[in-house]
């Protein structure tokens, strides 16, 4: 059952809870938005380009035909090489219990999942990172015996308004009573 969404252009975060046997397992995820029509124009305009640019190249047609089909077999290639490191979505899975699951989820139908023991999780931290560029929020741990924090998202860079839920649910599994006292600070 899903019991809170929230989507922007980008992303869209789901919350789900209680369509398990137990009720305290937590699921949360982080799916990217896709325009599926923009990225077939991007991909046709791309081909367009690189077959004048090999006609601009070669100057004779008769050329580009018997290049053309190594050049489809070589774009094909490295169409499925990058779709294969494509994420689809995040998520996480609280078990207040056990542990933290945290899973990506490819384009290409692979999912990579690790597992977090929650007596090794010290707190979950809400970072702001600062680059030249850009300034964004993260969701780490904080682990017992280990020097650097652990991104909970690895690729994806989500808005604050959905990191806090999140933040949220993993203090309360995780017993971080001093980190849900500080949240005022970012409602307000």
């Amino acid at each position: 059952m899903v019991e809170k969404c929230i989507r922007n252009s980008r992303y869209m975060y789901i919350h789900e809870a209680g369509n398990w046997p137990s009720q305290t397992v937590d699921v949360h995820h982080l799916v990217i938005r896709r325009n599926r029509r923009r990225t077939i124009v991007a991909c046709f305009l791309a081909i367009v380009l690189l077959l004048y640019a090999f006609y601009l190249l070669l100057g004779q047609l008769d050329i580009l035909v018997s290049v053309l089909p190594w050049y489809m077999i070589i774009g094909v290639t490295f169409v499925r090489l990058l779709r294969g490191k494509l994420v689809e979505k995040e998520s996480i899975v609280i078990i207040p219990a056990f542990g933290v699951q945290l899973e990506t989820h490819y384009i290409s139908g692979r999912a990579v999942r690790r597992f977090v023991p929650i007596d090794k999780i010290l707190k979950p931290i809400l970072n702001e990172c600062v680059t030249p560029v850009t300034c964004y929020w993260s969701l780490a741990f904080l682990l017992h015996d280990e020097d650097e924090l652990m991104l909970v998202f690895k690729t994806l860079q989500p808005p604050l308004k959905m990191l806090l839920p999140i933040w949220k649910a993993l203090c309360a599994a995780t017993d971080s009573s001093e980190s849900l006292e500080s949240q005022s600070d970012f409602q307000g």
